[in-house]
């Protein structure tokens, strides 16, 4: 019988929630997560990596589903978008002044540690691993992130 952290089915039912949390975390939106989230599956499927436990398992999830929403900011076509008019709205946006539209304005280096270390509950060294940082660094973007987040938040708290 094979183990579940090395059945792609149990894996998707698992850890999709969290994949899609952290492609939404680094792209912003539900389209493209949904799209890293598929193309991780598929990069599952087709390798069909053998995992040690199931903390492995979802850390390789992590790495990859990291890896796939970088890679989305780097196709041509990303690069000639433009942005949407003021007066257009996306129906995914979070409404204002919220925790999730402060984590979603910082700068793009700045949100995968931030979500990984908040909402998944991973440590600065699984972090340093899932993104292929330095710890150093990861404690330096997370703290950095407080930082702006701290501004970001009080500036919306009423005087």
């Amino acid at each position: 019988m094979e183990e579940p952290w090395n059945d792609p089915g149990a894996l998707a039912r698992r850890f999709a929630p969290a994949i899609y949390r952290l492609a939404y975390a680094r792209t912003g939106s539900r389209a493209d997560a949904e799209d890293v989230m598929q193309e991780v599956f598929l990069r599952l499927v087709k390798h069909r990596p053998v995992f040690d436990s199931e903390a492995h398992a979802k850390s390789w999830l992590l790495k990859v589903a990291s890896n796939c929403a970088n890679d989305l900011f780097r196709l041509p076509w990303r690069r000639r978008e433009e942005p949407l008019e003021e007066d257009v709205s996306a129906p995914e946006e979070p409404g204002e002044g919220s925790v999730t539209e402060a984590v979603l304005s910082l700068p793009a280096r700045y949100r995968i540690p931030i979500h990984l270390y908040y909402y998944e509950g991973y440590s600065v060294a699984e972090i340093a691993d899932v993104t292929g940082k330095r710890e150093g660094t990861i404690k330096s973007h997370l703290s950095r992130a407080r930082a702006l987040l701290r501004d970001k938040l009080k500036e919306g708290e009423p005087c």
